[in-house]
């Protein structure tokens, strides 16, 4: 809950002795110690490669962007980051404005990641893709089924709530609908958001979860509103 500014009264014999001046703030979320949230931000857009590629122009932009809300809006106690290239610059944009330094785990990694032609087609990958969002226990060539992705990644979240009241967390679309599907089951996700399982987390969003013992709380499910609606193309 934001704070909220009560009205005072100075007493009239020193009213007109002492100059007032209100400032009024923009509200800030503030949570009490008790209360863990974790924000997961999917990663900015990545350039279209193989392997572990980077963020493209408008990536960056949407990591600053996702920084600089996140900063306005809460006071963040740490900020954790898959190993994957596009993770963390998208949390190195977003710890320019969070002010904490990133620290990766590699529990927050993708469930499944392309490596390249050489080890696999672009069409086995994304069939093999699919059929682990469908059978969630089906073990892919390269990477972990859906379940195992989910477990791993919430296993994280639990040790992270001894990190602070608020921890940002940088991740993917595939292991944080896992993980969505797991805490909620999939007829409330899809209830919910019901592109999310077949289309992904679009780019820069923000998932918001609570800690309500003994489980994590959805509040907000991949939020996009904090992103400008269209990205300046890179200069040159």
């Amino acid at each position: 809950m934001g704070q909220i500014c009560r009205p005072f009264v100075i007493p009239e014999r020193v009213a007109t002795a002492i100059p007032l001046t209100v400032t009024v703030r923009k509200p800030r979320l503030v949570f009490m110690a008790a209360t863990k949230v974790v924000l997961i931000v999917q990663h900015g857009e990545k350039q279209p490669f193989a392997g572990d590629p980077g963020l493209t122009y408008k990536g960056r932009q949407q990591a600053a962007s996702a920084g600089r809300w996140i900063s306005e809006q809460f006071r963040v106690d740490a900020l954790w980051s898959s190993p994957h290239r596009r993770a963390v610059e998208t949390a190195s944009e977003i710890a320019r404005w969070v002010g904490r330094p990133v620290r990766r785990d590699e529990r927050l990694r993708e469930r499944m990641n392309w490596a390249g032609p050489v080890i696999q087609s672009i069409q086995e990958f994304l069939a093999e893709w699919d059929r682990s969002s469908t059978d969630r226990s089906y073990v892919p060539q390269d990477g972990d089924s859906s379940s195992a992705a989910a477990e791993r990644f919430l296993a994280a979240l639990d040790e992270m709530r001894s990190t602070g009241s608020v921890t940002v967390v940088v991740a993917h679309g595939g292991v944080t609908v896992d993980a969505l599907r797991t805490i909620l089951g999939d007829e409330t996700l899809l209830s919910k958001r019901p592109e999310l399982i077949s289309d992904g987390v679009p780019s820069g969003a923000i998932s918001q979860l609570v800690w309500r013992n003994p489980n994590w709380e959805p509040k907000v499910i991949a939020a996009t509103g904090h992103l400008p609606p269209a990205t300046p193309k890179e200069p040159g």
